[in-house]
């Protein structure tokens, strides 16, 4: 080890006097980052309004997903020769019961027969559906010929999409 030289007394007097430099306190970022933190502000805002618009049209549209619970039930009797007859009737009632949930009482539960099927065309999707005209008009009412799987397939069809599709008006 090297000896260590030693300093002149007024060199050490001096050494000791002198103090840490003294440091500013940080520049403030706040003036920069106000527009930062309303645009942060406004996206979870419109986050939350998101949200909340999504879980209001989930509640409004419950008696949708319950309409097609039930149209599975009512498919699978229909489908069976022993319950077809009471699935064709269950049928019908589940979509006046469907319409019923969506539009006042007083726009819908008087209407039947070829009226019946026009509101169905006029707020559903599919303004064609042969099945539910034919339905609607004359296999509702008739206790004559089944129908067959592919008539039955294709009016389960037209009612799933009818209950998944029409529109209601705000």
């Amino acid at each position: 080890m090297e000896p260590q030289a030693k300093l002149d007394p007024l060199t050490e007097i001096a050494l000791r006097s002198l103090k840490d430099i003294a440091v500013p306190p940080p520049v403030s970022w706040m003036p920069q980052t106000w527009g930062w933190g309303i645009l942060a502000l406004a996206v979870v805002a419109a986050i939350l309004v998101w949200c909340a618009l999504g879980y209001r049209r989930w509640r409004r549209n419950a008696y949708r997903r319950e309409a097609l619970k039930l149209l599975d039930e009512v498919a699978a009797a229909m489908r069976h020769p022993n319950t077809r007859e009471q699935g064709i009737n269950d049928l019908s009632q589940l979509v006046k019961r469907t319409a019923l949930a969506a539009w006042p009482r007083k726009d819908v539960a008087a209407i039947s027969g070829p009226d019946w099927v026009a509101f169905l065309a006029a707020h559903g999707g599919d303004k064609e559906s042969l099945a539910f005209k034919s339905f609607f008009n004359d296999l509702e009412y008739q206790h004559g010929k089944p129908p067959t799987s592919d008539a039955i397939d294709e009016l389960v069809h037209s009612a799933r999409r009818w209950i998944e599709g029409h529109h209601v008006s705000a």
